[in-house]
């Protein structure tokens, strides 16, 4: 099933309000934001490569009525710890969600992943079956070719780029990649969260560079096979990473796959377009729910 949203709707939201929590898991401090509404079922966001939960910040709002949404920092992202391991696989990513549900007693819930948490979220849907309900894979490349890992780790062994003072760190921050609509008030609310103080009294990035300088190639499209729940994936309407050719090889293996494309939006869905990205998620959730 494909559906497509309109274009309108690029305007930027206010970011949702939300709590602070972190949570030990595997041996490391995590943070997530709790966007509140607890009791309701939970929806945990879990982000892409060096970004952060924040990018759930213009949606969250729209999923509050129904929803518990948290959306969670992965290790070496945001406020979560860096691995001193460099333990960056997507299998140790998937088992940190699984003990981070098992922890909060999440059940039946929705996971929704974006990019690298895309394949986070699919692998953790594969290996760890038993608490989920519906999942949302938002514009992943489910088979990144050798080129593109050679390029993550080249780019992860270089040095991050620095700023002398908080506030040129922000003005310089940049999406990656680039091709985005995104507004410059939200781009500046990314930058500030994205910021932090390094030793030496400069400014950087809350990213450990070593989850590029490791990154594994893995091929998404067989975990689909073990896939049996309600399972949408969101493509941007400018992106060119869903194709019709990847989609079919995704239905061959789970056929109850859908897919919706968001209209006016290129990788970054939520922050191109949330209105548009909220309306194909919420449709799908009401023509699943239960």
């Amino acid at each position: 099933m494909s559906a497509q949203t309109s274009p309108q709707a690029t305007t930027a939201q206010k970011p949702a309000p939300y709590e602070d929590r972190t949570i030990e898991v595997a041996g490391l401090n995590l943070h997530y934001q709790d966007y509140g509404s607890a009791g309701k079922r939970p929806m945990l966001c879990v982000h892409g490569g060096a970004a952060s939960g924040h990018w759930f910040d213009f949606v969250a709002d729209d999923f509050s009525g129904e929803h518990h949404v948290m959306s969670i920092d992965q290790r070496g992202h945001g406020d979560s710890q860096w691995a001193a391991s460099l333990d960056y696989t997507y299998e140790r990513y998937a088992a940190d969600l699984d003990e981070f549900a098992t922890r909060l007693d999440l059940r039946d819930f929705v996971l929704i992943g974006h990019s690298m948490g895309g394949a986070v979220a699919l692998t953790y849907a594969a290996l760890h079956p038993g608490r989920l309900a519906r999942l949302i894979i938002v514009d992943t490349s489910l088979h990144l070719p050798p080129e593109r890992i050679a390029k993550l780790r080249e780019v992860g062994t270089r040095p991050g780029r620095t700023d002398a003072t908080r506030e040129e760190f922000i003005t310089r921050f940049r999406l990656r990649p680039a091709d985005s609509n995104a507004t410059p008030e939200v781009l500046r609310h990314l930058a500030t969260c994205a910021v932090k103080e390094y030793p030496d009294g400069t400014w950087g990035h809350k990213f450990d560079r070593n989850v590029y300088a490791v990154r594994e190639s893995v091929d998404g499209l067989p975990l689909w096979s073990k896939i049996k729940i309600p399972s949408l994936i969101v493509k941007g309407g400018r992106s060119p990473r869903i194709t019709p050719e990847i989609f079919a090889e995704v239905q061959k293996r789970c056929p109850q796959a859908e897919l919706a494309e968001v209209a006016g939006a290129d990788h970054h869905v939520t922050l191109d377009n949330p209105a548009g990205f909220t309306r194909a998620v919420n449709a799908f959730l009401a023509r699943h729910k239960a």
